[in-house]
């Protein structure tokens, strides 16, 4: 089984992709940047544009009945990894324990000069 899953509570698509792919239990989130769904426009600041990326995650996993504290995995991509502990303690506000598996990478560059993307896979029970 393979569902396409789409809120208008998260930013649209701006490409070749889907929000997110339920296929069985897990749900694969498309890599999120901190854009207001309503307006499209990047937030301003680092620490917006990370809870912004969250209520993006959070959104769509509503959308497909299940929670943000359902996600096994989280790939963390930052254009400063100088970034990192903010995102930590953003991240213990934002999710309960067990917290998820995670990876975290410094790039060059990410979509709408945004300072980070978080992809996310999900098990929805």
């Amino acid at each position: 089984m393979k569902k396409v899953i789409h809120t208008d509570d998260a930013p649209k698509a701006i490409g070749t992709y889907s929000q997110a792919v339920l296929a069985d239990k897990f749900l694969f989130i498309s890599g999120q940047i901190g854009l207001d769904p309503t307006t499209m426009e990047l937030v301003e600041g680092f620490e917006e544009e990370t809870i912004q990326v969250f209520r993006n995650i959070s959104a769509i996993c509503e959308e497909a009945d299940c929670s943000i504290n359902d996600v096994i995995k989280f790939n963390v991509l930052l254009t400063d990894l100088s970034n990192f502990q903010k995102v930590n303690e953003i991240m213990q506000k934002v999710l309960e324990k067990p917290y998820p598996a995670r990876a975290a990478y410094e790039v060059s560059a990410l979509p709408k000069n945004s300072s980070i993307e978080i992809e996310s896979v999900a098990y929805k029970e």
